[in-house]
């Protein structure tokens, strides 16, 4: 059967210990772009989201999900994976919907993948634009409400549209843009690279 993943064409995907292979090295490969941060407050902007669409586009849906689960297990365990070196309290600080989101992230560029969507540079810009939009569901909600529900307290919980607008959202539009972009054609570039060395 045809691969659909690149990772699977490249190394295959058909023990544990290359499924395990992949995780551990998807998770430290985000945790490196996390460190690449701008500033911004309350959330930063990193190349943790490109990082995370590469791995899913790469990986697959479940790989890619699994990966995304096995980060933030590191975090949770006191591991500096996050932005800036942040760990566990991330989890519940204002971004923690950004972390929590990553899963879906990840496991929605997979499943493009896996359902032969994103294989040139034009319709994998497409998906993960989409897929980079659809993070804001869970970036914004935490602060508006669940995070309250939740019974986190803070200056940021219950935050109005307003503020999620200005400070969790349109600063990093632009830089999603990009990143996309740049996902899509690191992706299909791989593909490009691998149909060559076949040929």
């Amino acid at each position: 059967m045809r691969d659909t993943t690149l990772a699977g064409a490249v190394i295959g995907r058909d023990t544990l210990l290359k499924q395990a292979a992949l995780v551990l090295g998807g998770t430290m490969f985000i945790a490196l772009a996390a460190q690449v941060s701008i500033p911004f407050f309350p959330v930063p902007m990193t190349l943790q989201s490109l990082a995370i669409l590469i791995v899913g586009l790469t990986f697959g849906a479940r790989l890619g999900a699994v990966t995304l689960v096995a980060y933030l297990a590191e975090g949770a365990m006191g591991l500096p994976v996050f932005a800036n070196g942040a760990s566990a309290p991330a989890l519940l600080g204002p971004s923690a919907g950004f972390l929590y989101g990553f899963v879906l992230m990840a496991w929605l560029a997979g499943l493009s993948a896996d359902r032969g969507l994103a294989r040139g540079v034009v319709s994998t810009s497409i998906v993960t634009l989409v897929v980079s939009a659809i993070l804001y569901i869970p970036g914004g909600a935490w602060p508006m409400a669940v995070a309250e529900v939740s019974g986190i307290t803070g200056k940021w919980v219950g935050s109005s549209m307003d503020v999620v607008w200005t400070y969790y959202v349109a600063p990093f539009l632009l830089g999603d843009v990009v990143k996309s972009v740049i996902a899509a054609m690191v992706v299909t570039g791989g593909w490009k690279a691998l149909q060559a060395r076949k040929g």
